[in-house]
Order: C-alpha cells, then sequence, then structure tokens
C-alpha cells in the first residue's frame, strides 16, 4: 500500500510496523521503489528512533534484493534462475544475459 492509498501515515509518527508493510510485498522489480517509499517515511525521524534503524535496515536489504535478486523457497532441481536477475563475478560491470534455448513446446 503506498502513502497516497494510507494518507494518515504521514499525518503521525511512523511506526515500525508501517515500515514491515511497505517492505512485505517486496520483489526484485519494486525494491527500489519500495526503498523510495521507506526513505521518505524516515527522513524526518531522529536517528536511533525505532522506525528509521528498522527503515535503514530494510533499505539495505531493498538494495540488494534489487541488484541481486533474491531466492525465497527450496531449492528445485531442473529450474533455471529468472533472467531479470543478473549475477556477475565483477558487479561492476555488466554483461549480457545468455540467450535462453526454448523447446518448440515452450516457444
Amino acid at each position: 500500500m503506498s502513502e497516497f492509498e494510507d494518507p494518515e501515515r504521514f499525518q503521525r509518527e511512523p511506526t515500525v510496523e508501517d515500515i514491515r508493510e511497505l517492505v512485505g510485498p517486496s520483489t526484485p522489480h519494486f525494491a527500489l521503489q519500495i526503498r523510495n517509499r521507506i526513505d521518505t517515511l524516515i527522513e524526518p525521524l531522529p536517528p536511533g528512533h525505532p522506525a528509521r534503524v528498522e527503515g535503514e535496515r530494510q533499505i539495505a536489504k531493498l538494495d540488494q534484493i534489487a541488484f541481486e535478486g533474491e531466492r525465497r523457497g527450496p531449492e528445485i532441481a531442473g529450474e533455471r534462475e529468472l533472467p531479470s536477475i543478473q549475477r556477475s563475478a565483477d558487479p561492476g560491470h555488466d554483461q549480457e544475459l545468455p540467450s535462453v534455448e526454448r523447446s518448440p513446446d515452450t516457444a
């Protein structure tokens, strides 16, 4: 839920629960947008405020999810990583994604 869907969030002091509500639906594709919402929410809070501390912790996690991807659940034999997640030996250099071979029944 965005701040526009819950404007009351800006009419009171943010809580740790507010941060957790924003982070709950995070995925690599939306991690940076959620990160920015949290940053905006905690910006006026003083250092050491519980919501700010949790927000900063979650921002670091969202940065990692956005740039490195995320794995949830058990590894399943025979499945490959999503092509939208690119890991390289040197994260400072972009590499082309490998081409995906498709079988005739999935093309």
